[in-house]
């Protein structure tokens, strides 16, 4: 029998709870990063298509899904603020302006669809197309800034591994946007949205080599720290997925090509996260499990988490197989 007592007494079971901790919160970043990403890279593409017809197209194809996407952002927060208050805490006051710049970012992303159906006027739709693209380039790039000064420990805004990691991701997205493109549009848009993934993912490689440079000159223990057997793993099989994904756009594989996109996100953040361990926030040094809450709130988070998470899949799983397939014409944003 569950009690106070034996929930105050010891981790759950006798779980390494700080450690699956960490590696929940990276993993829910990732689910948004890729979920969330190829609705970025569908906005970024946007501004890249000609006519109306093709610009509606890509809105009708993510209308059903980014703001349920969004909701993995909120739950990455939730789950940093539950478990490792103080590192939410110093991190997020350290980074107090990129954190509105962000969330500037995503609103502006969001408002734009919805003001650009509102009128059928050339100069409103041009404006808040212009609009649309800049929250879906700005979002990722921003996000990638954070996740840059996170794993380096830098107390600014910006810096070289922020920008460079912004980048990164930011390019990825349009990788994954690509496909997803292709995927539900795949005789309503140009075959050039093939082409821009082609180049995207091209662009992606080169700034992970940029970004791994860097990393090995910025991190304290330098070039060590990347020679870990995981992200040596990582990368190689990083290269083989890219060779993967152009020849499945190429061919016009677009599930597999997104399911590329998919592999490339969560091993990125896995890097990151491996760079890290054992530390949540390497500007101050502290550790998880120096800065994990308290017994008893960490088992009863543990047992809320084991219970709503698969629930919140659930309700992903539905979602994209109510809208599964190829959009058709009759729909729209």
């Amino acid at each position: 029998m569950i009690s106070v007592e034996s929930l105050s007494a010891g981790p759950l079971f006798g779980l390494p709870l700080p450690e699956i901790w960490f590696g929940l919160i990276f993993a829910l970043l990732a689910t948004f990063l890729f979920l969330d990403g190829f609705d970025f890279g569908a906005g970024a593409i946007f501004g890249l298509l000609d006519t109306d017809h093709e610009r509606e197209t890509v809105l009708a194809a993510i209308g059903p899904f980014w703001d349920g996407n969004e909701v993995w952002l909120v739950v990455f927060g939730g789950a940093l603020f539950a478990a490792f208050p103080e590192a939410y805490a110093t991190l997020f006051s350290r980074h107090y302006l990129l954190m509105f710049g962000i969330l500037g970012a995503l609103i502006l992303r969001g408002l734009a669809p919805e003001m650009y159906e509102q009128r059928h006027d050339k100069r409103w739709q041009q404006a808040w197309s212009i609009a649309f693209v800049v929250g879906s380039v700005l979002a990722p790039f921003l996000l990638g800034v954070f996740a840059g000064n996170w794993l380096v420990g830098n107390e600014g805004s910006m810096s070289l591994v922020g920008v460079i990691v912004g980048l990164t991701l930011t390019l990825l997205t349009v990788v994954s946007g690509a496909a997803f493109l292709q995927l539900k549009a795949p005789t309503d848009l140009p075959d050039r949205v093939s082409t821009y993934g082609q180049y995207a993912i091209s662009g992606y490689l080169l700034a992970v080599v940029a970004t791994l440079v860097i990393l090995a000159v910025q991190l304290p223990s330098g070039l060590s720290t990347l020679l870990h057997p995981a992200i040596i793993a990582l990368v190689v099989t990083s290269i083989g997925l890219t060779a993967g994904y152009v020849v499945a756009m190429q061919r016009g594989e677009s599930l597999l090509a997104l399911g590329t996109a998919a592999v490339l996100t969560y091993g990125l953040v896995t890097v990151v996260a491996i760079i890290m361990y054992p530390a949540i926030d390497p500007a101050t040094g502290a550790t998880i499990s120096e800065t994990i809450v308290s017994t008893l709130p960490l088992n009863l988070m543990s047992m809320a988490a084991a219970l709503l998470l698969p629930l919140v899949a659930s309700y992903f799983v539905v979602l994209y197989s109510v809208f599964s397939g190829p959009i058709t014409h009759e729909e729209a944003y």
